[in-house]
């Protein structure tokens, strides 16, 4: 069945990129696509070779999965793993352990569902963890997924978006040394970041007014002052800025009882000040099951919030369940886009 005939706009297609082969990323996928449930929801393409899905599956015992190998998206075949082999050649997996092949063979897979993102082959990709350090020894120039994303897709500026059903929180300064943090918080930052999150809510959530909270930075948002005052210099002139112009932006919040109430829960999203802020909250909150969302591209991204947990790897022990959430908020998002 071609998938020409299939409602990409019910059921999207959504590529996978391996990630690191010795990492946990080849075991959460199949592991989430072994629930036949979710072919409703999307029709999955992974970008890899059928001698490493091969090894994962006899490793994970799961050799009754039913693989499919096409040349192109459009042969994807709904309630079905479509495989795309990106490469052919033989290659030593060993799980658990760092080196080169994970980094050549991760930054291969990526590459390749890439190419197919751009033509709109796929409706949405789903990243599996790498190492940055490894994909940088093979001369990958970009410090991560999201940085490639952004150059291949000719975007300046973007945000990393947690979320957990409706629970969505940004951070403004991403992966920067804490140190640089306060230096790097201006007016310009701020707004950017906070109208990068207001347009995905309203676009890829389909929010048509959304409740935004701006945490402070520092602790008790500063007490007027007297622990700090970039809230007052700051991030109470782009609140005040925003809500000027007809949004709905309240803070700027003291981070510990935001979040250690059910303040959070009032807010359609929240734009935390730096990394640590927002995600140990989250990833409390979520409790393994949420999902990075890169917004403010043209395409839909997601990827679970782990790493590659290479002490996990081979042990047939690594929970899926932020794989499959990644999957399913792809699939969601990708319905939400018009193609």
């Amino acid at each position: 069945m071609d998938c020409t005939n299939l409602d990409r706009k019910s059921i999207p297609i959504i590529g996978i990129s391996t990630g690191d082969l010795n990492g946990i990323g080849i075991e959460v996928t199949l592991k989430s696509l072994e629930n036949t449930s979710i072919f409703s929801k999307l029709t999955p393409i992974i970008y890899a070779s059928m001698e490493v899905l091969n090894f994962y599956s006899k490793l994970l015992k799961k050799s009754h999965l039913d693989f499919h190998v096409i040349s192109e998206p459009q042969q994807a075949i709904p309630i079905k793993i479509n495989v795309i082999p990106v490469w052919t050649e033989s290659v030593i997996i060993t799980p658990g352990k760092s080196n080169a092949t994970g980094g050549k063979y991760a930054k291969k897979s990526l590459e390749a569902a890439v190419t197919d993102l751009k033509t709109e082959s796929i409706n949405g990709l789903v990243t599996a963890p790498l190492s940055k350090d490894l994909l940088n020894e093979q001369g990958f120039s970009f410090p991560g997924h999201t940085e490639y994303l952004a150059a291949s897709f000719q975007v300046s500026e973007n945000l990393m978006l947690m979320v957990k059903d409706r629970i969505r929180v940004a951070v403004a300064t991403g992966h920067i040394p804490i140190a640089k943090v306060p230096e790097s918080l201006t007016t310009a930052l701020i707004s950017e970041k906070l109208q990068i999150l207001i347009d995905s809510l309203q676009t890829d959530f389909r929010i048509k007014a959304p409740k935004v909270a701006l945490t402070g930075l520092n602790p008790h948002a500063g007490e007027n002052g007297l622990m700090g005052n970039e809230e007052q210099k700051i991030i109470n002139k782009v609140i005040h800025k925003f809500n000027f112009n007809g949004y709905f932006i309240k803070g700027p919040f003291p981070a510990d009882g935001f979040f250690g109430s059910d303040e959070y829960l009032k807010y359609d999203g929240i734009l935390t000040m730096y990394h640590d802020q927002g995600l140990i909250p989250f990833k409390s909150i979520a409790k393994g099951s949420g999902v990075n969302f890169t917004a403010g591209l043209p395409i839909v991204r997601t990827s679970p919030a782990h790493g590659t947990a290479f002490n996990l790897a081979g042990k047939n022990i690594a929970n899926p369940s932020s794989m499959t959430h990644a999957l399913l908020l792809a699939s969601t998002l990708a319905k939400n886009k018009d193609y």
